[in-house]
């Protein structure tokens, strides 16, 4: 294991083993070493290494610039790394394009879909490049799309479009799937539907490669998560192992620039910042005492405390750790 140096100190995160991905008995279904890309004078990934297994939901997380669509380009095939080397199911991403192609489904963030198609009019078409090819008005059935089936594409919501990207991307009965910002745009009752299928294509055997904005997503879809930063990997093991402490955190919202350093000296307290201006982290493996002490502490000081929260890191908050970023800038 390497050891990430974040705001608490020093922490052992597990990082990646190339010579074995973490699903045992599974082949690669992606496999990512020393993995380089330039652009002038500017590396946007460096040094990257990572394996996915086969039948695995993988999440790949980090902030605008770490380098997660360059990474996702070149495993599809539309770039060329400048070092390293990258096998998708077993292929060259450039030099077996073709045959790739077939075996994967690529969920794109925007675009790409002619505004006067209707839905069953446009998985119908795809279909037909396929020799084997799901069922257009399954698919229908299966993003929740009946209602809107004949409805221009330009006249869907944004959550509506979003789930006919990924019908579009499970048409060809890919082995691979690649969902780039899948439920952007979704309303919480569709955001929820496509987690369900997503965690369904699991039982599939079918391999998920997920970026996403939304740590609730990651955290409840990935088997694993990957954080990139600067190109570089981070941390990389399953959200439970991301988020787990041998500490608890107390959290609460107050004014601005509160004293940390007079939060740092509660006798509970084993340290304590401001995460961002208002809201505040203390770390300590007393919960019920600093309770105690804080509370005492905002009475004297005149302080308000709200929203006191007990609990462990969340993934969100292990990702502002690592990265010193919020992952929408």
């Amino acid at each position: 294991m390497n050891e990430i140096a974040g705001t608490r100190g020093v922490r052992s995160v597990p990082q990646p083993d190339f010579a074995a991905p973490r699903v045992a008995g599974q082949a690669e279904a992606i496999v990512v070493r020393d993995l380089v890309k330039r652009y002038g004078e500017r590396v946007a990934v460096d040094g990257l290494t990572f394996t996915i297994g086969r039948g695995e939901i993988f999440a790949l997380l980090g902030p605008n610039g770490a380098g997660k669509t360059t990474t996702i380009e070149i495993l599809e095939g539309y770039r060329t790394a400048d070092e390293g080397e990258v096998r998708v199911l077993g292929l060259d991403p450039r030099r077996d394009a073709a045959e790739l192609r077939r075996r994967i489904g690529v969920m794109l963030q925007s675009g790409g879909i002619y505004p006067t198609v209707t839905p069953i009019e446009f998985l119908d078409l795809l279909s037909h490049f396929y020799d084997e090819a799901e069922d257009p008005r399954e698919l229908i059935r299966l993003v929740g799309l009946e209602e809107v089936a004949r409805v221009r594409y330009r006249q869907l919501s944004g959550g509506q479009q979003r789930r006919l990207a990924l019908a579009a991307a499970l048409v060809g009965k890919p082995e691979l799937l690649f969902l780039d910002e899948p439920t952007t745009g979704m309303d919480p009752q569709a955001r929820r539907l496509t987690w369900s299928l997503v965690s369904s294509l699991r039982e599939r055997g079918i391999t998920v490669l997920l970026t996403t904005h939304f740590m609730e997503e990651a955290e409840r879809l990935a088997d694993r998560v990957a954080i990139i930063d600067h190109g570089r990997l981070v941390a990389l093991a399953t959200p439970q192992e991301l988020t787990h402490s041998e500490t608890d955190e107390v959290q609460f919202t107050g004014p601005a620039g509160l004293d940390v350093t007079a939060l740092r000296s509660l006798p509970s307290a084993l340290d304590a910042r401001e995460a961002q201006p208002g809201r505040y982290v203390i770390h300590t493996k007393r919960p019920a005492d600093l309770l105690s002490e804080l509370t005492t502490w905002a009475r004297d000081a005149g302080v308000l405390l709200v929203e006191i929260r007990v609990g462990h890191e969340s993934l969100e908050e292990v990702f502002l750790r690592l990265t010193g970023h919020e992952l929408r800038e």
